[in-house]
């Protein structure tokens, strides 16, 4: 494994954008986490992914980075919701709980979002 250079941005590559967006990196990575992790096998991760691209494709969504990524947060929200505890309700909740959170932060300050016990 190749040292981290520090003056190289992780998402180009040969001067090419690779992450347009740090979430676009973290969904394909959280994905990876759990696929290594067995919560969901590489071949069900690929499946649910093409299945999402499928759908956007028929449903003529534009073919540029932004959807493909969609995409994978919506298979990986499929499988967390088939593969664990977690639910699609919890999933909007906690959606619900950041958009507050970030919403009603002072400019410049650090966003806190609540714990279940209600406080930050």
């Amino acid at each position: 494994m190749s040292p981290v250079n520090p003056t190289v941005s992780p998402f180009t590559q040969d001067d090419e954008v690779i992450f347009h967006e740090p979430w676009h990196a973290q969904v394909l990575a959280i994905a990876d986490s759990l696929v290594q992790a067995g919560q969901f096998s590489a071949k069900d991760w690929a499946q649910t992914l093409g299945k999402e691209l499928k759908n956007a494709e028929i449903n003529g969504a534009a073919d540029v980075p932004d959807t493909y990524y969609t995409c994978a947060l919506h298979a990986l929200e499929t499988l967390t919701a088939n593969t664990t505890a977690i639910t699609p309700d919890d999933m909007q909740q906690r959606r619900d709980d950041w958009a507050k959170a970030y919403l009603t932060t002072p400019h410049g300050q650090p966003v806190k979002l609540a714990t279940k016990g209600g406080s930050a």
